[in-house]
């Protein structure tokens, strides 16, 4: 690595290949400081090409290297990174250039601790954060400013809660765990009983288990158990504004997006993607390497892999509402087929 100032690492072709084992095509001297679109492309800056869509930008990019698969190398205009996977190995170069974000070890001025709270003195604690009884917080973890950890909390080591994030009570993180601004983890589970005409509100004993390596987005909320944990395996991927329910389980490497909400005691399989705005009810399965995509309600449990869907997509309004008063006579026209 060449250095033009601490704020803006550069790196040249030729070392980002030899750094990420990736194949060169073109000249190993070309030097990115940065990353942009294709269609913003600049000299001293890296794209890729990851979908097919934008194609047809690549013979006209100013980029000066451009990430991409075997099959679009002859067309780059300049240098090239050649990838089984053009998309993961633009994350992995990418990542050299976003700003750091170390934070000092210590607990700020501003900050409360329990006198029962224990903590490595390698993690840092932000302004105004507070850490309650019994907490942990592990080696080189990091607890922004405005955080809340509250009591029988467990923070792991590497991990960092960006800001304002609330872990309640029983909430035990693993190792370099990411939870953006706004996230609560631990809150009460909605459990009630009608009882004699009004709702009786049922203890939520549980916890919530996160393993390694998940990362949980902002204002995404994750109830804790009403007896058991609710648990997230390792490397789950959630983000902004999800709703996880009470004992509901998620298996490692899955990913799910924006908005979806997933109810109490569902149990999600490994390696499942779940799309934007999509529900699953409550105490049903789903089985490893499932896809949703988005919008869709999943009502009953999928017990084998592969892609579901459900809605209907839009259109012109007039269609819609005509397709939808026959979606009603759906049933009738059926009977009387039958018959």
């Amino acid at each position: 690595m060449s250095g033009s100032g601490e704020h803006r690492p550069e790196f040249t072709a030729g070392e980002l290949a030899g750094r990420f084992g990736l194949k060169l095509r073109g000249d190993a001297a070309t030097v990115v400081r940065g990353v942009a679109t294709l269609a913003d492309g600049a000299p001293d800056r890296l794209s890729v090409l990851s979908n097919s869509k934008y194609r047809g930008q690549l013979a006209q990019t100013r980029a000066g290297l451009v990430v991409l698969a075997e099959g679009d190398a002859d067309a780059a205009p300049g240098a090239a990174l050649v990838a089984r996977d053009p998309y993961a190995a633009y994350a992995r170069i990418a990542a050299l250039f976003e700003p750091a974000t170390d934070a000092d070890p210590g607990v700020h001025p501003t900050a409360w601790i329990h006198p029962s709270a224990v903590l490595d003195a390698s993690a840092s604690i932000g302004p105004h954060a507070s850490v309650g009884a019994r907490s942990q917080v592990h080696a080189g973890a990091v607890v922004g400013a405005g955080c809340v950890i509250g009591e029988d909390c467990v923070v792991g080591a590497g991990s960092r809660l960006v800001a304002r994030v609330t872990l309640v009570t029983r909430v035990r993180l693993g190792a370099r765990v990411l939870v953006h601004p706004g996230a609560v983890l631990g809150a009460d589970g909605f459990g009630i009983a009608m009882d004699r005409g009004a709702w009786l509100k049922v203890p939520q004993l549980g916890g919530v288990v996160v393993g390694d390596d998940c990362e949980i987005g902002a204002n995404t909320t994750i109830d804790r158990g009403a007896i058991d944990d609710t648990v997230l395996e390792e490397d789950v991927r959630l983000d902004n504004q999800i709703q996880v329910g009470h004992n509901v389980r998620i298996g490692a490497h899955t990913a799910v997006a924006g908005c979806a909400a997933i109810a109490g005691s569902a149990r999600i399989g490994r390696y499942c993607l779940i799309g934007g705005g999509a529900g699953v009810v409550g105490h049903i399965e789903i089985c490893d390497r499932v896809v949703i995509t988005a919008m869709s309600l999943v009502t009953h449990s999928l017990r084998e892999p592969g892609e579901y869907s459900s809605g209907t997509p839009l259109m012109d309004n007039r269609a819609w509402r005509r397709n939808a008063a026959r979606f009603r006579q759906l049933d009738r026209l059926f009977r009387g087929r039958r018959d």
